[in-house]
Parts: C-alpha cells; structure tokens; sequence
C-alpha cells in the first residue's frame, strides 16, 4: 500500500535531514531549492527589503546546515524554518536599529538634543501607529490587551477581574498581538517594527 502524499513528504524529509546531518551537500541542495522561496518571502514580508530577505534567506539555511546531528531531531522542517527565520530576521532588525543609532551618535553634526527630538517623533509615531491597530481590535481583545499591556495586570489577575478562565485570557491575547504585530509589519518602517514588536512581546 501506498503512503499518503503527507507521509511521503514526511518520510523524505527524514531521510533528506538524515543525510545533510552526515554532511551530504546534495541532500542539503535539495532542501535549500525546495524551501528557501519559501524562507525568503517569509522574511520579505518583515524586513520589507528583497536584498535583506535574500541575505537572511542564506543566513538560515547556513544554520540548517551547522545543526550537524541535531537535524535528525526535527520533526516538521517547514514549521522549524519558520520559527528559525522569525527569530532570525528579528535579531537582524534589531542590529540595523543599533547600528543606525551608532552611526547617528558617531557624525560630527550630532547633538543630543536634535536626538532626543527624533527618538520622541519616532516614538510619537510608533504609538499613534500602535494605537490604531489597537482600536481595531475586537472589544475583548482590546479590553484584555490593555490590562495586561498597558495595566500590567498577569493572566491570573485578569482572568479573576473579568471572570474568565486564564487559558481564554492567553487566547485573547495571542490573537491580539498576532493582529497587532501584522498591522504595524505593513504600516512602518523597520525602525518603528523593532520598537513596536518589542512593545508587542508577549507577557505571562
């Protein structure tokens, strides 16, 4: 009998990772040309820059390819390089975020008042952006957003506060961050996303 197409795929990846693991480079090009588009465009929809994503895109595969043995471990490929291309692509804005800031206290025209003038319109900025993502949010989302985030009530206190389990107040939430980050990826530049998603980090 033969397997489903799921299992197929499945059992490929297995013995693909297998042998990338033991250092066979045509089993590793296999992989590349299958999900690399795939990590590209992931990475594009964040850093919202083609050189960037390309850049990032290679960076992650480098790291698939150092995993060595742990890549035997991976159960879901296509999910692991997602989550590895998040986490990439992040501390790469948060690189540029620095170096820009670097350059900026580094240029002989630099003053700190002139840069406490444009870190508050960059902030003022950020927040009106945030805020408007926040009043798209549905009633309970918002309501349990702004106690957690902006009251920095825990779950716990929430959940007793509104009468609700602590599990649908982490529902609420997570889907209230997810739209949150989405809606500041496509409205700001890379400056803002670094201090917005960093605004947006999850709290238990």
């Amino acid at each position: 009998m033969m397997p489903s197409k799921p299992e197929a795929i499945f059992n490929d990846e297995k013995i693909l990772l297998h042998q990338v693991s033991t250092g066979d480079a045509k089993a590793f090009s296999t992989i590349f040309h299958r999900y690399s588009p795939k990590v590209y465009h992931y990475a594009l929809k964040i850093v919202k820059s083609e050189n960037l994503a390309e850049e990032i895109a290679q960076e992650v595969f480098v790291k698939i390819w150092n995993l060595e043995e742990q890549l035997t471990h991976i159960e879901n490929l296509e999910a692991y390089l997602r989550v590895l291309t998040r986490n990439h692509t992040l501390k790469v804005l948060r690189r540029i975020a620095l170096e820009v800031r670097t350059n900026k206290m580094m240029t002989h025209d630099y003053r700190e008042d002139h840069n406490e003038t444009e870190e508050y319109i960059i902030f003022k900025d950020s927040e009106k952006i945030l805020n408007e993502a926040i009043e798209k949010l549905p009633a309970q989302q918002k309501l349990v957003y702004s106690l957690c985030h902006q009251e920095g009530l825990k779950y716990e206190e929430v959940a007793e506060r509104l009468n609700i389990s602590k599990l649908t107040v982490k529902t609420h939430m997570q889907h209230a961050l997810r739209f949150l980050r989405n809606y500041v990826s496509t409205h700001t530049d890379i400056a803002m996303v670094v201090i917005l998603m960093t605004l947006l980090a999850e709290k238990h």
